[in-house]
C-alpha cells in the first residue's frame, strides 16, 4: 500500500477544489461507485484524467448505506463507524465535509447470561482469549495453515472444558472473531484472521449517516447509474467494459472496485485471464458476512448508560451483540447484529419473522414486559448481487500477502483493482477502501 506521507499527498488532492491539474487527456473507467472507487476517481479526475464512473446500483456508496426510511433518524445498514480517528484519512474527509460524529464505548457494554442475569465477563473472556491464542501457537508451525476452528477444538484445553466454558469460548470467538471480521470461526484462518493495522482513538458515528462521506466524495464526479457490467476486456484504446444492455464503453484504463464477492461469483467475466497470483487472490479470499437488525421502539426500555450489550443466549451466536444508540443519539433503538453462519441462516426469514426471532431475544434478556418494536430495518447483504456479502476476511490459506497480490496492475497496467479487500493494513473497513482507491489511481502512467 502507499506510504503514509503518499497517503496523505493523495488526500490533500482528494480535499482540493476540483479540478486540480492540466488536462493529461487520459481516459479512466471506474466500476463501482463505493468509497474506493469515489475515492479512485476523484484522485484520477485531481490529477487531470477525464473519468466516469459506472456503478450497477441506483445510489453511490455501495457496501456505504444509509437508508432514508426514518426521515428524523438515518439508519447505515452497511458500514458505521470509523475505526479509530487518529490518523485516520476519515477524520480529515469528514472534517473537510462538516460531518458531525460521535463516540462509541466498547468499555461501556452489559452482558447478560441465557436467563438475562447480568454478570462481568471479564476473568472469563480473559481465559477464552488466553485459551484461542494457545490453541494459535499450537499450530504456528504447521506447515500448512487451518481453521480457527479447526485449531481450538484440537487444542486440550477445549476437550478438557466443560459445556458451561465452551460457551462462553464460543461467544468469545463470535464477539471478537465472527462480529469484527464476518468470518464463521470454520472459515476463518487460525494463522491470520486478525492480520490487520488499527488506527488509534476514538471509534464514532455519524448521526446523519455514513452516507454524507460517500456523498461528499461524489461531488463533482459523472456518474453512470444502473449500469451493471458483464465484461471486462483489453481493447485497442485500453480496456472496454460491456454493460447489461449490451453498450460498450471504453477508456485507457479501468479501476475495478467490485466486492470479492462479486469477483468470485463469475457475473463479471474477463475476457483475458488475470495474472495468476491475482486470480488466486480472489479465488482464496473469504466474503464475510455481518448483519444487522434495526428496530425502533416508543421508549427506551434499557440501561440507557451503555453502549454495547451482549447475551449468552441459548444459541450460540444468535442475537449475541447489540448497540444502543440511546447514549450517543439519545434515540430508543437498539441495533443488533449477527454474522458468519448465523447471519446466514437468519437472512432465510422474512422481515417478520427476523423482527419476531429479535423481539423474543430481547424479551429473554429483559423480560416478557420488553415493549415491542415499532419500526425495523434489516440488512442482508449476502442476497445483494452487487455485494453478495458485507467484507473480504482472510480465509484458511490467506494473508496479507494475499492482499497485496490482488493489488495493482494487469493487462499491461491498464486494468487496476482496488477496494476494502485489496488494503494489506486496513481490511475490511472504509478507511482500508479509501486508501486503496488512491493507491490505484496513483497507479495510472506508472506502466
Amino acid at each position: 500500500m502507499m506510504s503514509r506521507r503518499k497517503v496523505l499527498a493523495s488526500l490533500a488532492a482528494l480535499l482540493a477544489p476540483l479540478p486540480v491539474r492540466a488536462a493529461t487527456g487520459r481516459s479512466v473507467l471506474v466500476i463501482g461507485a463505493g468509497i474506493a472507487g469515489l475515492s479512485a476517481a476523484r484522485a484520477a479526475l485531481a490529477a487531470g484524467h477525464r473519468v466516469m464512473v459506472v456503478e450497477a446500483q441506483t445510489r453511490i456508496g455501495g457496501r456505504v448505506w444509509t437508508s432514508r426510511l426514518w426521515p428524523d433518524l438515518p439508519a447505515d445498514m452497511g458500514a458505521s463507524w470509523v475505526h479509530g480517528i487518529e490518523g485516520n484519512p476519515l477524520t480529515a474527509l469528514a472534517d473537510q465535509a462538516g460531518v458531525a460524529r460521535v463516540p462509541t464505548s466498547y468499555g461501556s457494554a452489559l452482558t447478560l447470561d441465557a436467563s438475562g442475569q447480568s454478570f462481568d465477563p471479564e476473568t472469563a473472556m480473559a481465559r477464552a482469549e488466553a485459551l484461542v491464542e494457545k490453541a494459535r501457537a499450537a499450530v504456528d508451525d504447521n506447515e500448512t495453515d487451518l481453521s480457527l476452528a479447526d485449531a481450538v477444538l484440537a487444542s486440550k484445553d477445549w476437550r478438557k472444558a466443560n459445556d458451561a466454558e465452551r460457551r462462553l469460548i464460543r461467544h468469545f470467538i463470535n464477539s471478537t472473531v465472527e462480529q469484527e471480521y464476518g468470518s464463521d470461526w470454520h472459515a476463518a484462518s487460525a494463522w491470520y484472521f486478525d492480520d490487520v493495522d488499527e488506527f488509534g482513538g476514538d471509534d464514532v458515528l455519524f448521526p446523519g449517516g455514513f452516507g454524507q462521506i460517500a456523498s461528499h466524495l461524489a461531488k463533482g464526479l459523472t456518474l453512470r447509474m444502473g449500469a451493471a457490467i458483464t465484461a471486462i476486456g483489453p481493447d485497442a484504446a485500453g480496456v472496454a467494459i460491456t454493460l447489461i444492455n449490451g453498450e460498450v464503453l471504453t477508456a485507457d484504463y479501468a479501476i475495478v472496485t467490485l466486492p470479492i464477492g462479486v469477483l468470485q461469483s463469475g457475473s463479471v467475466r474477463f475476457a483475458e485471464s488475470l495474472s495468476t497470483e491475482r486470480q488466486a487472490a480472489i479465488d482464496g479470499l473469504g466474503m464475510g458476512l455481518l448483519n444487522k437488525c434495526w428496530l425502533r421502539f416508543d421508549r427506551i426500555a434499557w440501561p440507557a448508560d451503555v453502549d454495547w450489550i451482549e447475551w449468552l443466549g441459548p444459541r450460540d451466536g444468535h442475537w449475541a451483540e447489540w448497540v444502543s444508540l440511546a447514549p450517543a443519539l439519545g434515540a430508543p433503538v437498539l441495533l443488533g447484529f449477527n454474522a458468519g453462519a448465523q447471519a446466514l441462516e437468519l437472512e432465510a426469514l422474512n422481515d417478520a419473522a427476523t423482527v419476531d426471532a429479535a423481539y423474543k431475544a430481547l424479551r429473554a434478556m429483559f423480560g416478557t414486559a420488553f415493549p415491542a418494536p415499532i419500526g425495523a430495518q434489516i440488512s442482508r447483504w449476502s442476497r445483494d448481487p452487487f455485494a453478495l456479502g458485507s467484507y473480504s476476511f482472510n480465509a484458511v490459506g490467506t494473508s496479507a500477502k494475499t492482499r497485496k497480490a490482488l493489488r495493482g496492475a494487469d493487462w499491461n497496467g491498464r486494468l487496476i483493482f482496488a477496494g476494502e479487500a485489496a488494503s494489506h493494513d486496513h481490511p475490511g473497513t472504509v478507511h482500508g477502501a479509501l486508501m486503496s482507491g488512491l493507491h490505484a489511481a496513483s497507479l495510472m502512467g506508472a506502466a
